[in-house]
């Protein structure tokens, strides 16, 4: 699992991926199969069967014609401008991105054909692309939002190990405060026994209304398929002390109803206090409108 990291270069059929479910936004792009953020609770690890492959950590696919392939879709007379959402599935702005350098001529594109976007990640290389993330929210919507799940150092190095530290990326949400883009805070996934705690949310909501994040959305871990057998292979090393509890909250894919309506109501109760707003949405309806 980890391995170092090795590149296969692939080329894809298409760049732009239509979603069954379009709200909020209809579209996804992925440069990279595989991502070496390597965090514990990827729901996307199932993906790499597809690749005859385990090592979704560490064997990284680029897609190196996806610009082209993007200018193609982006220049067709039947695109409606419509949100895409970039990296849904595995981080633009991990390790190969620094190599490969696709973000920028992607952002190009989204910049001469008017498309807004949707950029999450759990890396600070993002503000490598400060100026043309900058142009592009001063044409149409585009939100920069930043995975945070935890401001404990150590836990996040375990089950995050190839993410930037917690402290960077809210950081990096501030420097692009001063753009006109949407900025976000994804607390997600909240790992129950482990992420949970109401230090660690009062902490994060600090972060996130010193950052000036326009809203928090909170999501509580899901486990399935080959998530929840890495997941729970890495609790039982890490945190064997967890193993029981989070077997019995966990017995589907789902945390137990009375455990998730306790958490939000403390979530929200943080969120409201801190007078951070819980609207994906309205930023972006804000701009679209506009």
């Amino acid at each position: 699992m980890d391995n170092p990291t090795s590149y296969k270069e692939i080329h894809c059929e298409s760049a732009l991926n239509e979603l069954k479910r379009k709200v909020p936004f209809g579209w996804d792009l992925n440069i990279y199969r595989g991502c070496s953020h390597a965090c514990r609770y990827c729901y996307a690890i199932y993906s790499h069967a597809y690749l005859n492959s385990d090592g979704f950590y560490d064997d990284i696919h680029v897609k190196t014609n996806i610009v082209e392939k993007l200018e193609r879709e982006l220049s067709s007379p039947k695109w409606k401008r419509e949100v895409v959402n970039i990296g849904g599935v595995t981080d633009s702005y991990q390790k190969a991105e620094e190599t490969y350098q696709l973000m920028p001529e992607v952002l190009k594109l989204l910049i001469k054909y008017k498309t807004p976007a949707i950029i999450s990640t759990k890396s600070t290389l993002v503000l490598r692309d400060y100026d043309l993330i900058n142009e592009l929210s001063q044409i149409t919507y585009i939100n920069i939002a930043a995975t945070i799940t935890t401001m404990d150092e150590e836990v996040r190095k375990k089950i995050e190990p190839g993410g930037a530290p917690s402290e960077e990326r809210f950081a990096m949400l501030k420097q692009f405060r001063q753009t006109n883009a949407s900025v976000g805070l994804h607390l997600m996934p909240i790992i129950p026994y482990l992420t949970d705690g109401r230090e660690n949310f009062e902490a994060l909501c600090i972060g996130a209304k010193e950052s000036g994040v326009h809203y928090l959305l909170p999501g509580v871990l899901y486990l399935r398929g080959d998530t929840r057998k890495v997941f729970f292979e890495f609790i039982q090393r890490d945190y064997p002390e967890l193993y029981p509890k989070l077997q019995a909250l966990f017995k589907t894919g789902a945390a137990d109803k009375a455990y998730k309506d306790q958490l939000y109501l403390m979530v929200n109760e943080l969120r409201d206090r801190y007078g951070i707003s819980s609207s994906y949405s309205k930023p972006m309806k804000e701009k679209m409108l506009h």
